[in-house]
């Protein structure tokens, strides 16, 4: 007799994040302040363009003691310190708490002599060649090799423990320029990928009908949007309800809603529930002016280390959020505010961290909601046709 397999959870896609974030390398082999010392050089080089973060342990005896309300029974203590934040926690639940606080960060440095990471940065230092042998185990990933001042050379174990080490870059310890060139090209080969969606699965309540397959250039405008995206983009999805499936042709690619009742903000969940580890580029169906030129340009300007590159309004000081880029850090920013309650995409923008554009053309940023609307906009497209 054969049992079929139970399955208890549900088939999802989860993102690419070591113990804190998509990319992560401790650094091991060497006493903790020379591994501090390298962290700061990193970091102050590349933050100005990247969000870039450290974990370490402590072990100084002063810190034994739980600080402030903590020791006096408190779970959680906050305090802004004017020009930093502060939180104390006793609670951070493994691996996922810190994972939660380490989502928005591109770069993520560990003092291996204490935390593990994904990826592994070695120091070769004499000194610490025992100490390094007890954490061969650890060493599962290792991209770089640095030689400290006294060593001189790979030690044997590391050479046996790892058949291929000379494909591994090695450098100086000291060589800092050439070390943060190799975390800069890492950061920029991990540049998520690019995707588009159409969002085409209102109810368009307010227009009459469907506003997705209004022809206004000599196809349906998802359609048209689809193909203004395609250059752009390495795969474009039109997002849809289930019961829209079978209507979407020409062999256009479909995401169906899978967060359901929640408008463009169950869209853009469902889009990363299929690939967390993708961006994307999201734009409404109703935007008949929308040029390639608008499209471009946001492209161009994206900055990956905000959860999002949008346009401000034309009529306001707020974030477009249906022609934006979505980066994957937005993804659990989006759970969190749907965990509050909240399902409007501008009010995470308006409330997180993103790269706000003006628009060149913001006419382009005009939508249709109204049948007063689309006879607005017909009007200027009779003009700019009159005017070509």
């Amino acid at each position: 007799m054969t049992s079929k397999e139970h399955k208890k959870h549900a088939d999802l896609k989860r993102p690419a994040i070591g113990n804190y974030g998509r990319n992560e390398w401790a650094i091991v082999g060497a006493p903790c302040v020379y591994i501090k010392g390298l962290a700061d050089k990193v970091i102050n080089a590349l933050s100005p363009n990247y969000k870039c973060a450290y974990a370490d342990t402590s072990h100084q005896d002063e810190m034994i003691q739980a600080p402030g309300r903590l020791a006096g029974g408190a779970f959680l203590e906050y305090t802004d310190q004017i020009n930093y934040h502060q939180f104390n926690s006793k609670n951070i639940s493994q691996p996922f708490g810190l994972r939660q606080r380490f989502a928005e960060a591109d770069l993520v440095l560990v003092n291996g002599n204490h935390q593990q990471a994904r990826s592994q940065v070695v120091i070769i230092y004499e000194n610490k060649r025992a100490s390094l042998k007890k954490r061969l185990a650890q060493l599962t990933n290792v991209e770089l090799i640095l030689l400290a001042e006294n060593a001189e050379g790979v030690f044997d174990y590391i050479q046996e423990a790892i058949p291929s080490w000379q494909d591994i870059p090695l450098y100086q310890l000291d060589d800092t320029d050439r070390i943060i060139a190799f975390f800069q090209s890492k950061l920029e080969a991990a540049k998520p990928v690019l995707n588009g969606l159409v969002l085409a699965g209102g109810k368009s309540e307010r227009m009459g009908f469907d506003k997705g397959t209004v022809n206004w250039f000599g196809k349906e405008q998802r359609y048209f949007l689809t193909d203004l995206l395609k250059p752009l983009c390495k795969e474009v999805y039109i997002s849809c309800r289930e019961d829209q499936r079978d209507s979407i042709t020409n062999g256009n690619q479909v995401l169906t809603d899978t967060f359901t009742g929640l408008g463009p903000y169950g869209a853009i969940l469902s889009a990363f529930r299929e690939q967390p580890d993708s961006a994307w580029l999201v734009i409404a169906c109703d935007l008949p002016l929308l040029d390639a030129d608008t499209l471009e340009f946001l492209v161009a300007n994206r900055d990956t280390s905000k959860i999002a590159t949008a346009y401000q309004s034309p009529d306001n000081e707020f974030p477009e959020p249906l022609i934006a880029i979505w980066e994957p850090k937005s993804y659990p920013q989006l759970l969190s505010f749907l965990s509050l309650g909240y399902s409007c995409p501008r009010k995470v923008l308006i409330n997180s961290d993103i790269k706000l554009l003006q628009a060149k053309n913001p006419e382009a940023l005009s939508n249709v909601n109204t049948p007063e609307d689309l006879e607005k906009v017909k009007r200027t497209l009779h003009q700019k046709i009159a005017g070509s």
